[in-house]
């Protein structure tokens, strides 16, 4: 049966590193592995996207979510970091090692995880897994966990044009893919809509994520720094860990960064740049893997089929952690009709 479940934005908690190591890639488990694929938990199984924790973004909000969950239903998980230069196999191996020593949920973090999850699910129908970022995936025990990134980038877009003085803002995407076209895409909507005759100046950093599109900083900050010196003085980017680059050089050159996904202005690593991060983009990816687990190992009825986070269900949205954001009356009035048009249908977002 094909469910839907609402999720929340909610905080994102700064990610450990990885202690351990294994032939799938480098994990961190609480637990000792044992063999089961009877459809039981012994908590959950989390693989990441390229970057893996600490890009204070992406990954970041999954394991905040994994975090949660084992807190919260008294288990115990392991999650497992992805490798250079990786294959499909690797994957596969990867999410079926965890199912097969009795994690249940198995979620994999990114549409990479796609082909993987479709074999690993099929050989294990007891087990359900996850995969954010994709909804290609048709089976009765995988949740597709997708979201409106266009929406939250088109208020990314109503911010950018109320506060860019050069007329001028960026955007640089991690890897030239279609769901990074929909950050561009919603965030260009916005600006146009919002204040005529600002120019937008978008960049993908590599053509596919094996280049390093998600998980360069230095690719960032050199585009950022391309789009800077062109006149940009707001600059929103949508590349994962490279996206630490565009906040660090938006914070050497006093101009403004938009993060994405997590609220990047509460994350410590990024605290030194912080007086210039104005806002992010949030994806509850956090909410999304809290949710699946909760299904499996609380509720026993496991989610799937697609699941997509919104602003009407509160999946996505703009983070108000920055004071200069939140108390600035113009720019909030505007959100709230811009968010009020989305939700009522007035406002159509483009997602290309």
């Amino acid at each position: 049966m094909r469910r839907v479940s609402r999720i929340a934005v909610a905080g994102v908690a700064t990610a450990a590193l990885a202690v351990t190591v294994s032939a799938c890639g480098s994990s961190s488990s609480s637990s000792t592995s044992s063999s089961s694929s009877s459809g039981t938990s012994k908590g959950i199984g989390l693989a990441y996207d390229v970057g893996g924790k600490g890009d204070q973004s992406f990954n970041d909000a999954a394991y905040a979510g994994f975090t949660k969950a084992e807190k919260d239903f008294g288990v115990s998980g392991r999650d497992v970091e992805p490798q250079d230069g990786e294959s499909d196999a690797d994957k596969v191996q990867r999410l079926e090692t965890l199912a097969r020593s009795g994690y249940n949920p198995v979620i994999g973090v990114g549409f990479a995880y796609a082909p993987a999850v479709k074999e690993a699910a099929a050989k294990f129908p007891k087990i359900t897994f996850g995969i954010i970022d994709d909804n290609t995936i048709v089976a009765d025990n995988v949740a597709d966990m997708v979201f409106h990134e266009e929406q939250s980038s088109y208020l990314a877009g109503v911010t950018a044009a109320l506060t860019t003085k050069t007329n001028t803002v960026g955007f640089v995407g991690g890897v030239d893919v279609p769901l990074i076209h929909k950050f561009e895409a919603g965030f260009a909507q916005g600006v146009a809509d919002t204040k005529k005759g600002v120019k937008v100046k978008a960049q993908y950093l590599t053509q596919t994520a094996a280049e390093g599109g998600f998980s360069s900083p230095d690719k960032g900050e050199s585009a950022a720094e391309g789009q800077i010196e062109a006149g940009a003085d707001v600059v929103y980017a949508a590349a994962g860990l490279s996206g630490q680059g565009v906040i660090k050089a938006a914070a050497a050159h006093k101009v403004w960064a938009i993060g994405v996904d997590s609220d990047q202005y509460n994350q410590k690593a990024l605290a030194a740049y912080k007086p210039y991060i104005l806002t992010s983009a949030l994806k509850n990816v956090q909410g999304a893997v809290y949710d699946l687990a909760k299904s499996v190992i609380k509720d026993k009825k496991p989610l799937s089929g697609e699941i997509r986070g919104s602003l009407s269900n509160g999946g996505v949205g703009l983070a108000d952690s920055n004071p200069t954001f939140k108390n600035n009356a113009t720019l909030q009035a505007a959100l709230k009709k811009a968010e009020a048009g989305i939700k009522d249908g007035s406002i159509t977002v483009k997602t290309s």
